[in-house]
């Protein structure tokens, strides 16, 4: 004891010359009576205590993380297989939508190589009202070809502006107008021109199916076909003239003409 006690105390003068503290075994070992004795035995068990009881603290919260792992794991899986099972369904359900639109673009085909339309096919549409007088053709769109580009398809200059959309998309009429004309024959396939009012006319081509009849009112918005790749068509769009008489060679570029009339295209 006595070696072990001149051994401790070297260690811990070097400690306290070197700004250490005194290790609390040590501080044990070197008392000097029992009370000293007593009161480093009570630190010592009082920190011991502490040590066991953030050991316990610790291995507790250990235990709640596995069973939260646990459970998050099943959970992530349930996910996962749900999340799977909806990707299919969604697959599913586009490969019937994409299968429809090719089977009416199909018979729009057979309409147009037999140079007659099948007549107004309704399309059930909810009535809303609104607050513009005019709107674009489509909803939801991308532009492609410009009124005045060049291109081999073209006689001359693009005569209207196409809007990139897949078959089957919902046409509008863009202004309250009177169907003046629907055809199902040569370049233009499938169409509809509309007379407006202000005395412009509107026509809507290459579409696949037709829900006008000619002669009839339409109301802005209203939905008067759906688009499709008809006629001299490289895929599927809706192509859109503004017109100053019903016949084609009376183009106007309709971008502006729509931006004039607060349906802004873009």
């Amino acid at each position: 004891m006595g070696v072990l006690r001149e051994d401790l105390g070297r260690l811990a003068r070097a400690q306290y010359r070197s700004g250490g503290g005194m290790p609390l075994t040590a501080q044990i070992i070197l008392a000097t009576s029992p009370d000293q004795l007593m009161r480093g035995q009570h630190v010592f068990s009082q920190t011991n205590l502490a040590v066991g009881n953030a050991i316990d603290k610790s291995r507790r919260a250990e235990a709640r993380l596995s069973r939260d792992e646990a459970r998050s794991a099943a959970a992530w899986q349930s996910l996962e297989q749900r999340n799977t099972e909806l990707a299919r369904l969604k697959r599913g359900i586009e490969d019937k939508l994409e299968e429809a639109r090719w089977q009416l673009q199909g018979q729009a085909d057979a309409s147009v190589a037999a140079g007659s339309c099948p007549g107004a096919v309704r399309l059930d549409q909810k009535k809303t009202d609104r607050a513009s007088t005019w709107v674009t053709p489509v909803q939801s769109y991308e532009l492609s070809a410009a009124f005045g580009s060049g291109g081999l398809r073209w006689a001359h200059r693009h005569t209207g502006q196409d809007f990139a959309v897949p078959i089957g998309t919902p046409v509008r009429a863009v202004g309250d107008g009177r169907v003046v004309k629907v055809a199902c024959a040569g370049a233009f396939g499938m169409e509809i021109v509309v007379r407006h009012a202000d005395g412009y006319f509107t026509q809507y081509a290459h579409l696949a199916s037709v829900a006008v009849d000619q002669g009839e009112r339409v109301d802005t918005g209203q939905w008067i076909g759906q688009s499709g790749t008809t006629g001299n068509s490289t895929g599927p769009h809706l192509h859109f003239e503004v017109r100053v008489t019903p016949e084609m060679g009376s183009a106007v570029d309709p971008v502006p003409w729509l931006a004039e009339r607060e349906a802004p295209v873009g």
